[in-house]
């Protein structure tokens, strides 16, 4: 075959991308692990099949709640049977498909893109845990449910590929109640983010956007002569002296994530910012919490 052979290069793609599922996967594992330790008691109580706990029966409650067999055992008074509430929500996610997040300032911190599939996957399996469904958001296919829920998601984000002219979420149509998670650095138009986000919010949507950076992107710790090229274009700029443009940028990024804040504000939806020298589970406790949330008053 020759070299150039389509065939070769799509098999070769398909290795480097299998080759970085067990990483991923077992990341997630360990910091969706580390966050589920510190949810256990959150239930609620509600209409599921799994019983939960006994309380003494209160003033209109209906006496098919009341479990007879546990208020035999009492004397004084009669117990009601909760189960824990099992109503299947759908949860759909999106991450910044563009080579902007395939950036990372230190070999000694993850890439933005790495760290965000990570928090994706590792959301994905704390939501199917809870026996949630979800989905990939502007995807047509049928949200993923179960145990095998997280591998699906990971191979959905197609995790070796890009796609520069998606780095705005999608205007995307979901189910009533749903909740969404957005993941990107957002370093795009706000008008953007805003319209995708007011088209779900106006179908009664709530969710999220996740704002992944770098800590140089935040900081900006660049001295002298500096060639910043950008990841998607490839457009270069210099600068004899990039700290005299410090205190300017630094002001325009704020402005951005300012920007991202008030399209959340006014669209009822939770903004959260994480840098990628960070903790992982800072970031998904916050996620998981933030959904959660969301579920409640929805429910």
């Amino acid at each position: 075959m020759p070299a150039d052979n389509p065939a070769i290069s799509v098999q070769h793609d398909a290795a480097h991308v299998a080759a970085l599922f067990p990483a991923l996967l077992l990341e997630a594992e360990k910091i969706a692990r580390s966050v589920s330790a510190g949810m256990h008691g959150r239930r609620r109580a509600g209409p599921g099949e799994t019983f939960w706990q006994h309380r003494p029966y209160a003033f209109g409650d209906p006496v098919s709640a009341i479990d007879w067999r546990q208020s035999a055992r009492a004397t004084d008074r009669l117990y009601v049977r909760q189960n824990e509430w099992e109503a299947a929500a759908a949860a759909y996610l999106w991450r910044d498909p563009s080579r902007s997040l395939d950036y990372a300032s230190s070999r000694n911190i993850p890439s933005k893109r790495r760290r965000a599939d990570i928090l994706i996957t590792a959301l994905t399996m704390l939501l199917s845990q809870g026996g949630e469904r979800i989905g990939l958001l502007g995807e047509e296919r049928r949200p993923f449910q179960g145990r095998n829920a997280p591998q699906r998601m990971l191979e959905a984000l197609n995790i070796g590929a890009f796609d520069d002219a998606a780095s705005a979420p999608p205007v995307a149509s979901v189910p009533a109640g749903a909740r969404i998670v957005m993941a990107s650095d957002f370093f795009t138009n706000p008008g953007a983010v805003e319209t995708a986000v007011a088209a779900l919010a106006a179908a009664g949507a709530k969710g999220v956007l996740l704002q992944v950076c770098d800590p140089a992107e935040e900081n900006f710790p660049f001295e002298g002569r500096v060639e910043f090229r950008d990841l998607e274009s490839a457009d270069r700029l210099i600068f004899g002296q990039a700290g005299a443009v410090a205190d300017a940028y630094k002001a325009t990024f704020a402005a951005h994530r300012d920007a991202l804040r008030e399209i959340t504000r006014k669209a009822g939806w939770t903004f959260i910012s994480h840098r990628t020298d960070h903790a992982p589970q800072t970031a998904l406790l916050a996620l998981f919490a933030a959904l959660a949330d969301m579920r409640r008053r929805m429910s």
